[in-house]
């Protein structure tokens, strides 16, 4: 088996072309939306809780389902919908389906009871509550 290398740079017909055609072919692939669709996250820590924002315009309330389990928060949305155009002698029919899921790790400091989402706007907030740690913050040990 032989190696050849091959460099764009050192041949004499159209260096140019093959470099932009082989960019924008890898920009097509890297840029098709429709193969990832995870949507942004925004984390936010106050003393009081932690927010997450999760950007996910088009959907409804009830297209989420947000489920604890020990430590992860798991965040699922899933929406289908159907399109049918009817003209003289056919029948068009396109379907769109969305649907992620985001996994998050909480930290021990984090009240499970304490959690509330509210869908505003194209934004899912969810509000996750830490465990009041004044009551076990100082204890005085006896020496006996």
């Amino acid at each position: 088996m032989t190696l050849v290398k091959f460099n764009n740079r050192t041949r004499n017909t159209a260096p140019y072309f093959n470099n932009v055609f082989d960019s924008l072919f890898s920009e097509a692939l890297n840029k098709n939306l429709t193969i990832n669709k995870v949507p942004g996250v925004n984390i936010l820590e106050s003393e009081t809780d932690y927010k997450i924002e999760l950007a996910a315009p088009g959907l409804t309330k009830e297209d989420f389902q947000i489920n604890l389990k020990k430590d992860t928060l798991s965040v699922w949305a899933e929406k289908k919908t159907t399109e049918t155009e009817e003209k003289k002698d056919y029948t068009r029919k396109e379907f769109d389906y969305y649907s992620f899921a985001r996994s998050f790790v909480l930290p021990e400091s984090v009240d499970g009871e304490k959690i509330s989402a509210e869908y505003v706007n194209g934004i899912l907030n969810i509000t996750i509550g830490k465990k009041d740690e004044s009551k076990s913050a100082t204890k005085e040990i006896k020496v006996s």
